[in-house]
């Protein structure tokens, strides 16, 4: 399958979800992520604000923005730019994706931990823009992919190419998957 196929099939797969259950997988999903050392550590977490067809990332956000810092991504051009999260200067973005508003940008090296979308052999089909590969190109923060567990495919199946950066954990409902591990 080519990556156009594999997004076809995840969407119709994410469809048969009800409201309720991918609520409640995303509840769980996100209590699995509190519990991994990397979240325990990170002090810096940049989180995606999801869209209607993702898995939810809104209440862990609100949740969490308190006791952690918070960023999400911009689109700017070809690339991603990262601010932080207030809960308020959030406005519609490229994608219709809420992005936060302002100037005060930073750097992926003062990020700690980056939580995104990948499949069980930590590659990520996203949504073929090539965003994050380009902001997470040579870079060693820690990256935890988060899915519905219908999102889950078989290993090998998602084509892998050079300029995909793979993540170092996969996180379901009903799973956590070590995928590479970093040395300590």
């Amino acid at each position: 399958m080519d990556k156009r196929e594999i997004r076809s099939l995840i969407k119709a797969r994410k469809a048969l979800l009800t409201p309720s259950a991918a609520l409640m997988e995303a509840r769980k999903a996100f209590e699995r992520l509190e519990h991994t050392e990397q979240f325990g550590k990170a002090r810096h977490i940049l989180l995606y604000h999801s869209l209607p067809d993702e898995i939810s990332s809104r209440e862990f956000i609100a949740k969490w923005a308190g006791d952690k810092r918070l960023y999400l991504p911009r689109v700017n051009g070809e690339n991603l730019e990262i601010l932080p999260y207030d809960g308020m200067t959030l406005r519609p973005g490229a994608y219709s994706i809420c992005e936060p508003e302002g100037s005060d940008t930073v750097t992926l090296s003062e990020i700690d931990l980056v939580v995104v979308a990948y499949d069980v052999r930590g590659n990520r089909v996203g949504r073929g823009k090539g965003y994050y590969d380009r902001l997470l190109s040579g870079s060693e923060v820690d990256k935890i992919g988060i899915v519905y567990d219908c999102q889950l495919l078989e290993a090998g199946i998602i084509p892998a190419e050079n300029h995909d950066i793979a993540v170092d954990v996969v996180i379901t409902p009903s799973a956590t998957l070590t995928i590479r591990r970093k040395a300590l």
